[in-house]
């Protein structure tokens, strides 16, 4: 009897172990997808602390950095020479559309070449055109350069956007240090001469200024994906270019200034998508209604009050005799 109770007791405890060891063995790939989880968490934390660190409005060199300064006026009668050696005032080009501007200078040995090609390659891919719906403005922070310089990197970047007839869209300008003030000052553009090596230390990036020359955005680093450049656009149009598309994209998609880029807004479609179904199941229902007129609910009537008296016809069982 002894034997038999130490034997089924040797046979439940194996069983248990064999359970706890199939336990784990199922709660290892649980484990293991957490575990995962968390890592891939943390890494799409630090990579949006990186992309706001490179892209945000950081100090990157001393006082170079840009300041925003959104829906504030650039001052228009301030004057610059064009590519052409004319003098023009800043309002010559703002009135009827958006303008791009690129601020930098046009010899710069690395970073100012890279921000204008990438911009050229971002617009590429856009249906709109320079100079019809839009105007771009690359204004040197260069006292000391000229109209010739201009019209040689207008050449090459007119070349680069491969349009034909659109040459009118892009304006290269430089100026006196009076007038290169005023505008950097107007838009938050702080920058630095490092007399040493004789270059400018500066922040990457371009405004969207609205045709009548208020600041509307500010898109940061080198690279600037198409979206955000065609919402910008219309955003800075007042919706006078751009399609129903991009109406609803906008109603999508929120532009956040600290990184200078255009986010998702999910808060705004799960409103919108809510308002749809509340729609849909009203529209539904009253088409169902509409057609099958016996489905309405009845009426409820409240209950009665006081004495009744019997309706004709409405006979009451009587009780006892004649």
């Amino acid at each position: 009897m002894a034997m038999k109770i130490d034997s089924e007791y040797r046979s439940r405890k194996d069983a248990k172990t064999q359970r706890l060891v199939l336990s784990e063995r199922e709660g290892t790939p649980l484990r293991l997808c957490v575990g995962l989880f968390i890592v891939f968490f943390q890494l799409w934390l630090a990579g949006t602390s990186l992309v706001r660190a490179d892209h945000g409005p950081a100090d990157l060199h001393g006082e170079v950095s840009y300041e925003q300064k959104l829906d504030e006026q650039v001052p228009l009668d301030v004057t610059f020479r064009d590519e052409g050696g004319r003098m023009v005032q800043l309002g010559d080009y703002f009135g009827e559309r958006p303008v791009i501007l690129s601020l930098g200078y046009l010899e710069c040995p690395m970073l100012c070449p890279i921000v204008r090609e990438e911009l050229v390659i971002s617009l590429q891919e856009l249906e709109f055109d320079a100079g019809n719906h839009f105007d771009v403005l690359v204004v040197s922070i260069d006292p000391g350069e000229t109209a010739s310089i201009a019209a040689s990197k207008k050449e090459h970047i007119v070349q680069l956007y491969g349009r034909p007839g659109t040459a009118d869209g892009w304006h290269f300008l430089t100026g006196s240090p009076a007038s290169i003030e005023q505008l950097t000052q107007a838009v938050g553009f702080h920058y630095e001469y490092d007399a040493a090596r004789d270059e400018y230390a500066h922040p990457s990036g371009i405004v969207v200024l609205t045709p009548e020359g208020k600041i509307s955005r500010y898109f940061y680093g080198i690279m600037y994906p198409a979206k955000d450049l065609r919402l910008g656009l219309v955003e800075a149009s007042a919706n006078k270019i751009g399609s129903a598309v991009d109406q609803l994209l906008l109603l999508c998609y929120h532009y956040d200034p600290v990184t200078g880029q255009y986010t998702f807004a999910i808060l705004t479609v799960l409103r919108l998508l809510g308002l749809a179904t509340v729609m849909v199941v009203g529209i539904g229902l009253f088409i169902l209604f509409r057609r099958n007129p016996e489905l309405k609910p009845a009426a409820i009537s409240r209950p009665v009050t006081g004495d009744r008296r019997p309706a004709p016809g409405d006979q009451r069982p009587t009780t006892g005799g004649q």
